[in-house]
């Protein structure tokens, strides 16, 4: 009776074993190569040596065709956001939903914007833009992860976002016209969205709008982090469509109103060409740290999760000199 105890007791335990086994690979399967890591990456295939970068990899703008080009290009000085304004929430995709976005943005433009915002209450506000602009331009922080965040909205977003927030060496708010028509007027308190929030699980490329790069590398991009040479700030490019449907500010899905022109810059039928916003955003960070964006917790850090947002607050009379400064081909400030 002893004998066949310890038999039985020896087959569970292997099948117990072995359960485990398949169990442990099934995971490590499953994750790849980020698989184990402690905060869910990112994986060191994130990152980049920018050297190994191709030339001439930065998408190149079409080149103006015709007599109708919008050829301007208006710059808004709205600072580097160092009033400190970050928060979990997310206006565009999910307003009224406090916390809603799990990781942290940082903003510049209207200082007030939170998940509670509505149009009246942007309108009401302040703002950092020098010329009154009350528009509200936010994207995901990124994070040096050798150094742990201290201050309250470093730990506030959980969800695996620790590290310290780099803050931006600089921001450049732009618009810029269209290489083939003149642009019309945004509407105000139209929302756009740039890039894949959700690219690591998306199971394809077609929102990826990720662009990485290093300041001494203007002519190469890259979809994962870039290892820079010293002395050179990391780069993130935001460019967001420009193709408007003439009917709505938002939509389902927060991307049918508002689409990208074609390789030539061609808007698809049925929209209408309005001014193009890019954000450039430049980070000093000493050669060899590690960096990661914020992200979902299931998105493991990845750097192809790159976006941002943005809620069009100008006044008709700043939408229509942003308008005449692109449509007459002047590089223009306010």
């Amino acid at each position: 009776m002893g004998n066949e105890r310890l038999l039985l007791t020896l087959v569970v335990c292997l099948a117990l074993g072995g359960g485990l086994t398949a169990a442990v690979l099934g995971a490590s399967r499953a994750g790849g190569q980020h698989a184990g890591r402690a905060a869910g990456g990112p994986a060191p295939s994130d990152y980049v040596d920018m050297g190994r970068v191709p030339q001439g990899s930065a998408p190149r703008e079409p080149s103006p065709s015709g007599p109708d080009a919008s050829t301007g290009s208006v710059v808004v000085e709205c600072g580097r956001n160092a009033e400190g304004h970050y928060n979990e929430d997310n206006l565009v995709v999910s307003p009224g939903l406090a916390a809603g976005a799990h990781h942290t943005h940082a903003y510049v433009g209207n200082l007030s914007t939170d998940a509670m915002s509505t149009d009246t209450s942007l309108d009401a506000a302040a703002t950092s833009c020098r010329g009154g602009d009350r528009s509200t331009y936010y994207w995901p922080v990124l994070r040096r992860l050798d150094r742990p965040g201290t201050r309250p909205h470093e730990g506030s977003a959980g969800h695996g976002n620790t590290g310290e927030i780099i803050a931006e060496a600089s921001v450049r708010v732009e618009f810029r016209g269209s290489p083939v028509s003149k642009v019309v007027p945004m509407p105000r308190f139209l929302r756009g969205v740039t890039g894949d929030a959700v690219a690591f699980t998306a199971g394809g490329d077609a929102d990826v709008r990720a662009r990485w790069g290093c300041s001494g590398s203007p002519d190469r991009a890259t979809t994962r982090y870039p290892r820079c040479p010293a002395g050179e700030l990391i780069t993130r490019t935001l460019a967001f469509p420009s193709c408007w449907n003439g009917l709505d500010t938002a939509s389902a899905g927060h991307r049918s109103h508002l689409l990208f022109p074609s390789g030539g810059g061609i808007c698809p039928q049925g929209t209408f060409p309005v001014p193009q916003l890019r954000v450039s955003l430049a980070y000093a960070v000493p050669a060899g740290v590690p960096v990661a964006l914020d992200s979902f917790p299931e998105q493991r850090h990845s750097p192809r999760t790159d976006h941002a947002m943005f809620v069009n607050a100008m006044t008709e009379g700043q939408m229509a000199a942003v308008v005449d400064c692109l449509n007459s081909g002047r590089a223009c400030r306010t």
